[in-house]
C-alpha cells in the first residue's frame, strides 16, 4: 500500500485491474475455483505449486485453459536454476541422458496426495532432465523417506529421493552416456520470476501442460503403488481414471 498497490478483497474484484495473474495460494485444493475464475477473464496466470489438490482437479484446469484459449502454467523454482542448463550442456555426460536420480525434502500434509506438498520439488526436478514419457512407477516409503524409481518408455530409468529425516537437501545426480554430472539443486527464485515475466510478455508457457499433468499423474500412480504395497504401478491407468473423473466434473460445472 506505502509504494501506491491497490489491495482488492477477491480474485472478480482483481480482475478488471491487471493483465495477468499471479495464483499464490498455498493450498492446492481451492485452486481450481480460484483459476476458473481467471482463466474465464482470458487472463494469462502462473499457478504455484502445488497445481492442484487432486490429479482430477489439475486435468480440469487444463481442459479449462484449452477451451477458453488461456495460457497457464505451473512450476517450481529448481526448474529454471542457472545450474540447470548448464548441467544438461555438461562435456561429461557425452550428449543424451541416459538417467537421473532427484531428491528434496518431502513433507506430507494429510489433505493433498503425499508428494505434491514437497516432494514436487524434486520430482520436477526429475522431470526437468528426464523429460516426459515415464510409463510406470514404483514406491517404497519408510517415516523418514520416500524412494519412487520410474521407468521411462525408452528404457531410462529416473527415480526420486523425498527426505524428511536428515538434511533437507535439494539436488540430482544426472547421467550420461559417458559419464555423470552431480547437479546443483535449490538456487534461488529469480529465475523462476524471469521466466514468469517473459511468460506475461509472450503468453507462451515455458513448460507445457501435457508435461505438467504428467508429472502430477508421476506423483498420484507414486501414492498408488504405496497403497498397493509398492507393486509398479501404470501412469496411463492412472491418468485414463482421473480424466474420466475430470470429464464429469467439468459436465456437472457446466
Amino acid at each position: 500500500k506505502a509504494m501506491g498497490v491497490e489491495i482488492v478483497d477477491s480474485i472478480p474484484a482483481l480482475l478488471p485491474k491487471v493483465d495477468a495473474v499471479l495464483l499464490e495460494s498455498v493450498d492446492g485444493r481451492p485452486h481450481l475455483e480460484q483459476v476458473r475464475l481467471v482463466i474465464e477473464a482470458g487472463k494469462p496466470v502462473f499457478i504455484d505449486k502445488p497445481l492442484a489438490g487432486s490429479l482430477v482437479d489439475a486435468i480440469v484446469i487444463a481442459d479449462l485453459g484449452a477451451k477458453h484459449n488461456v495460457p497457464w502454467f505451473s512450476s517450481s523454482s529448481l526448474r529454471f536454476g542457472p545450474g540447470v542448463a548448464k548441467t544438461k550442456a555438461d562435456p561429461k555426460l557425452g550428449g543424451a541422458i541416459t538417467g537421473c536420480d532427484a531428491w528434496s525434502p518431502c513433507h506430507l500434509e494429510p489433505h493433498h496426495p503425499d508428494l505434491y506438498w514437497y516432494g514436487i520439488h524434486g520430482c520436477e526436478l526429475l522431470y526437468t532432465y528426464m523429460g516426459t514419457g515415464c510409463e510406470q512407477v514404483s514406491r517404497s516409503q519408510t517415516q523418514g523417506t520416500d524412494l519412487v524409481v520410474g521407468v521411462w518408455k525408452d528404457g531410462r530409468i529416473g527415480t526420486f529421493r523425498g527426505i524428511r529425516q536428515g538434511a533437507p537437501a535439494y539436488g540430482a545426480v544426472v547421467y550420461g552416456a559417458k559419464g555423470f554430472v552431480v547437479a546443483p539443486g535449490y538456487e534461488g527464485y529469480k529465475p523462476l520470476v524471469e521466466q514468469i515475466a517473459h511468460f506475461f510478455k509472450t503468453r507462451q508457457p515455458p513448460v507445457t501442460a501435457a508435461e505438467t499433468i504428467e508429472l502430477m499423474t508421476f506423483m498420484e500412480a507414486a501414492d498408488e503403488s504405496k497403497r498397493q504395497g509398492g507393486t509398479p504401478v501404470k501412469l496411463q491407468s492412472v491418468l485414463d481414471k482421473a480424466q474420466e473423473q475430470a470429464k464429469a466434473k467439468l459436465a456437472k460445472a457446466e
